[in-house]
Protein backbone atom coordinates (compact mmCIF):
# COMPACT_ATOMS: atom_id res chain seq x y z
CA UNK A 1 0.00 0.00 0.00
CA UNK A 2 1.30 3.44 -0.92
CA UNK A 3 1.91 5.69 2.07
CA UNK A 4 -0.35 8.28 0.46
CA UNK A 5 -3.26 5.78 0.42
CA UNK A 6 -3.08 4.57 4.02
CA UNK A 7 -5.26 5.43 6.99
CA UNK A 8 -2.89 6.95 9.54
CA UNK A 9 -3.21 8.35 13.05
CA UNK A 10 -1.15 11.44 13.89
CA UNK A 11 -0.64 12.10 17.59
CA UNK A 12 1.05 14.73 19.71
CA UNK A 13 1.41 15.15 23.46
CA UNK A 14 2.35 18.21 25.47
CA UNK A 15 4.15 17.35 28.68
CA UNK A 16 5.13 18.81 32.01
CA UNK A 17 8.83 18.29 31.45
CA UNK A 18 11.30 16.90 33.96
CA UNK A 19 11.20 18.33 37.48
CA UNK A 20 13.21 16.80 40.36
CA UNK A 21 10.95 14.53 42.39
CA UNK A 22 8.20 14.37 39.74
CA UNK A 23 7.76 12.11 36.72
CA UNK A 24 7.28 13.77 33.34
CA UNK A 25 3.55 13.60 32.56
CA UNK A 26 1.35 14.51 29.59
CA UNK A 27 -1.12 17.38 30.05
CA UNK A 28 -2.65 17.43 26.55
CA UNK A 29 -3.15 15.01 23.67
CA UNK A 30 -4.00 15.94 20.09
CA UNK A 31 -5.04 13.49 17.39
CA UNK A 32 -5.94 13.71 13.71
CA UNK A 33 -6.69 11.08 11.07
CA UNK A 34 -5.35 11.09 7.52
CA UNK A 35 -7.20 8.85 5.09
CA UNK A 36 -5.98 8.32 1.50
CA UNK A 37 -3.87 11.46 1.69
CA UNK A 38 -6.53 13.77 3.11
CA UNK A 39 -6.85 15.15 6.62
CA UNK A 40 -10.23 14.09 7.99
CA UNK A 41 -11.40 17.41 9.45
CA UNK A 42 -14.10 15.86 11.62
CA UNK A 43 -11.50 13.62 13.28
CA UNK A 44 -9.60 16.47 14.95
CA UNK A 45 -9.47 15.70 18.67
CA UNK A 46 -7.91 17.56 21.58
CA UNK A 47 -8.11 16.58 25.24
CA UNK A 48 -6.56 18.13 28.32
CA UNK A 49 -5.20 15.67 30.88
CA UNK A 50 -5.07 15.80 34.67
CA UNK A 51 -1.66 16.32 36.17
CA UNK A 52 -2.56 17.36 39.74
CA UNK A 53 -0.79 20.10 41.68
CA UNK A 54 2.69 19.17 40.51
CA UNK A 55 5.02 21.84 39.09
CA UNK A 56 5.92 22.20 35.43
CA UNK A 57 9.47 22.45 34.17
CA UNK A 58 10.52 26.01 33.40
CA UNK A 59 11.37 24.72 29.92
CA UNK A 60 7.98 23.14 29.18
CA UNK A 61 6.33 25.08 26.35
CA UNK A 62 2.63 25.69 25.85
CA UNK A 63 -0.26 27.40 27.66
CA UNK A 64 -0.30 25.12 30.70
CA UNK A 65 0.08 27.98 33.17
CA UNK A 66 -3.25 29.42 32.01
CA UNK A 67 -4.99 26.05 32.23
CA UNK A 68 -4.22 24.79 35.73
CA UNK A 69 -7.86 24.86 36.83
CA UNK A 70 -9.06 23.02 33.71
CA UNK A 71 -6.25 20.48 33.96
CA UNK A 72 -7.23 19.83 37.57
CA UNK A 73 -10.64 18.51 36.54
CA UNK A 74 -9.59 16.74 33.35
CA UNK A 75 -9.32 12.95 33.07
CA UNK A 76 -6.03 11.12 33.40
CA UNK A 77 -4.76 9.46 30.22
CA UNK A 78 -5.38 5.82 31.31
CA UNK A 79 -9.06 6.67 31.98
CA UNK A 80 -9.50 7.56 28.29
CA UNK A 81 -8.84 4.05 26.96
CA UNK A 82 -12.38 3.46 25.70
CA UNK A 83 -12.44 6.88 24.06
CA UNK A 84 -9.05 6.52 22.39
CA UNK A 85 -8.76 2.84 21.53
CA UNK A 86 -10.19 3.21 17.98
CA UNK A 87 -7.33 5.57 17.08
CA UNK A 88 -4.87 2.69 17.43
CA UNK A 89 -6.50 0.47 14.79
CA UNK A 90 -5.01 2.24 11.77
CA UNK A 91 -2.07 1.33 9.56
CA UNK A 92 0.48 3.50 11.35
CA UNK A 93 1.02 5.95 14.17
CA UNK A 94 2.90 9.11 13.26
CA UNK A 95 4.41 11.84 15.42
CA UNK A 96 7.22 14.37 15.20
CA UNK A 97 10.09 13.04 17.30
CA UNK A 98 8.19 9.95 18.41
CA UNK A 99 10.04 9.11 21.63
CA UNK A 100 7.74 11.21 23.82
CA UNK A 101 4.52 9.91 22.29
CA UNK A 102 5.68 6.29 22.51
CA UNK A 103 6.72 6.71 26.16
CA UNK A 104 3.46 8.31 27.29
CA UNK A 105 1.28 5.74 25.51
CA UNK A 106 3.37 2.82 26.77
CA UNK A 107 3.08 4.06 30.36
CA UNK A 108 -0.69 4.72 30.15
CA UNK A 109 -1.60 1.57 28.20
CA UNK A 110 1.12 -1.06 28.84
CA UNK A 111 -0.79 -3.82 27.03
CA UNK A 112 -1.27 -1.75 23.87
CA UNK A 113 0.41 -3.18 20.77
CA UNK A 114 0.64 -0.49 18.13
CA UNK A 115 1.29 -0.73 14.40
CA UNK A 116 4.68 0.54 13.28
CA UNK A 117 5.59 4.10 14.20
CA UNK A 118 6.70 6.72 11.69
CA UNK A 119 8.65 9.80 12.75
CA UNK A 120 8.19 12.96 10.66
CA UNK A 121 11.40 14.32 12.21
CA UNK A 122 13.35 11.44 10.68
CA UNK A 123 11.51 11.81 7.37
CA UNK A 124 12.18 15.55 7.19
CA UNK A 125 15.88 15.03 7.87
CA UNK A 126 16.01 12.48 5.08
CA UNK A 127 13.93 14.44 2.56
CA UNK A 128 15.34 17.91 3.23
CA UNK A 129 19.02 17.59 4.22
CA UNK A 130 20.81 20.76 5.21
CA UNK A 131 17.99 22.67 6.87
CA UNK A 132 19.01 24.79 9.83
CA UNK A 133 16.41 23.23 12.12
CA UNK A 134 14.04 20.28 12.05
CA UNK A 135 11.94 21.41 15.00
CA UNK A 136 8.29 21.18 13.98
CA UNK A 137 7.70 24.89 14.64
CA UNK A 138 10.59 25.77 12.32
CA UNK A 139 9.44 23.37 9.60
CA UNK A 140 6.02 25.06 9.71
CA UNK A 141 7.79 28.33 8.87
CA UNK A 142 10.15 26.80 6.30
CA UNK A 143 7.29 25.27 4.31
CA UNK A 144 4.83 28.14 4.92
CA UNK A 145 2.15 25.95 6.48
CA UNK A 146 0.66 28.66 8.70
CA UNK A 147 -2.38 29.37 6.50
CA UNK A 148 -3.29 25.69 6.19
CA UNK A 149 -2.87 25.17 9.92
CA UNK A 150 -4.93 28.22 10.82
CA UNK A 151 -7.76 27.06 8.58
CA UNK A 152 -7.81 23.62 10.23
CA UNK A 153 -7.12 24.65 13.84
CA UNK A 154 -8.02 28.34 14.17
CA UNK A 155 -6.90 30.07 17.34
CA UNK A 156 -4.23 27.50 18.16
CA UNK A 157 -0.47 27.78 17.88
CA UNK A 158 2.72 25.74 18.17
CA UNK A 159 3.04 23.63 21.33
CA UNK A 160 -0.68 23.00 21.39
CA UNK A 161 -1.05 19.23 20.94
CA UNK A 162 -3.73 19.41 18.26
CA UNK A 163 -1.89 22.13 16.34
CA UNK A 164 1.30 20.06 16.37
CA UNK A 165 -0.49 16.84 15.39
CA UNK A 166 -2.05 18.60 12.39
CA UNK A 167 1.30 20.21 11.53
CA UNK A 168 2.87 16.76 11.50
CA UNK A 169 0.07 15.52 9.24
CA UNK A 170 0.58 18.43 6.81
CA UNK A 171 4.32 17.76 6.73
CA UNK A 172 3.67 14.09 6.00
CA UNK A 173 1.19 15.02 3.24
CA UNK A 174 3.80 17.28 1.66
CA UNK A 175 6.38 14.50 1.72
CA UNK A 176 4.26 11.69 0.28
CA UNK A 177 2.88 13.86 -2.51
CA UNK A 178 6.35 14.85 -3.77
CA UNK A 179 8.46 12.65 -6.11
CA UNK A 180 10.08 10.24 -5.41
CA UNK A 181 8.30 9.94 -2.05
CA UNK A 182 4.92 9.62 -3.76
CA UNK A 183 5.91 6.14 -4.99
CA UNK A 184 6.88 4.79 -1.56
CA UNK A 185 4.81 2.24 0.29
CA UNK A 186 3.97 2.62 3.95
CA UNK A 187 6.40 -0.20 4.75
CA UNK A 188 9.17 1.59 2.86
CA UNK A 189 8.48 4.83 4.72
CA UNK A 190 8.81 2.93 8.02
CA UNK A 191 12.34 1.79 7.13
CA UNK A 192 13.74 5.29 6.55
CA UNK A 193 16.47 6.21 9.01
CA UNK A 194 18.79 9.20 9.22
CA UNK A 195 21.61 10.30 11.46
CA UNK A 196 20.19 12.07 14.52
CA UNK A 197 21.64 15.49 14.05
CA UNK A 198 20.61 18.76 12.44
Amino acid sequence: MLASEATITFVDFEGTGSVPGFADEPWQIGLVLVREGDIVAESLTSQYLQIGERPFSHYAPGRHAELREELGVSPQLPALWNTLRHWFDNHAMVAHNIATEKRYLRKAFPMLRLPGWIDTLTLARSAYPGLGSYALEDLIKTFDMHAALNSLVPGREAHDALYDAVASALLFQRLVSTPPWDTLTLDAIRTIRTAKKG
